[in-house]
């Protein structure tokens, strides 16, 4: 019997369900890959508002990315809440260099609750970028990471992706579900090939976690050995299928 891909997930526990861990294992099912876990944080929150996160200390998830990786082969890591420095500082220490690595930079909740500290986020730049295969910040998430305005086009999103770029991940993909348009566009940009841009229908719905789902559907296709172009495009067109209703479809066919 074949032995499924694997996806270590690092990552925090959203109470509500609609974010964090809950919905990375739910994409990671759907495209028949499975999860370990390293818990970062626990939050209560609900759809409205943060009410309370407990991080959980630096070196206890140092040891489940550990443990994790004593336990499988692991084929990527997918990183979402990382909520504080020592716990950014713990990651990037315990991760090896050989696997494939897709960090969502969670900077805030859907809510407005921040959810790394600046602290947290200049450690984010100086110690994790340069180990990542592919960071995926939204709009306004690519501005605050360069603390620069938010861009308006997609010459000033590409150009805020190659600034990205220098700080050491292999490359950038900015999501485009917060820009304007009947076309939701979403640019990825690496290193000196032109900019590909990966474009579905715009649908009107609102939805929580959707940049955990993204990255983890990202995370899916590399763990099974499939090109990062390929695979951000596969993902784009399983957010289209979620926003239109669908969730944890068991044996998804894309």
């Amino acid at each position: 019997m074949a032995v499924r891909p694997t996806v270590l997930v690092i990552a925090g526990v959203d109470s509500s369900g609609g974010a964090g861990l809950t919905r990375d294992v739910c994409v990671l099912a759907d495209f028949e890959v499975d999860a370990l876990c390293a818990v970062t944080a626990v939050t209560a929150q609900s759809n409205s508002r943060v009410n309370a996160v407990h991080h959980v200390p630096p070196e206890v998830v140092g040891a489940q990315i550990a443990a994790a990786f004593a336990t499988r082969e692991i084929g990527a890591v997918k990183i979402g809440m990382l909520g504080v420095r020592a716990t950014v500082e713990a990651v990037s220490k315990a991760l090896p260099s050989r696997v494939p690595i897709v960090l969502d930079p969670v900077l805030a909740a859907t809510s407005g609750g921040m959810l790394l500290d600046p602290d947290g986020r200049q450690a984010m730049r100086e110690t994790l970028f340069p180990r990542i295969t592919l960071v995926t910040p939204n709009v306004p998430e690519a501005a605050a990471l360069l603390g620069e305005d938010s861009a308006n086009t997609e010459f000033e999103l590409i150009a805020q992706a190659e600034r990205l770029l220098t700080l050491g991940p292999r490359a950038v993909l900015i999501k485009g579900g917060h820009s304007i348009g009947e076309e939701a566009v979403d640019l990825l940009v690496s290193g000196n090939i032109p900019a590909q841009r990966i474009a579905s229908r715009r649908v009107n719905a609102i939805r929580r976690g959707m940049g955990c789902a993204l990255a983890s559907a990202i995370a899916a296709g590399l763990a099974s050995g499939v090109p990062l172009g390929e695979a951000c495009e596969r993902a784009k067109r399983h957010m289209v299928t979620i926003l239109s209703g669908s969730r944890c479809r068991s044996r998804l066919r894309m």
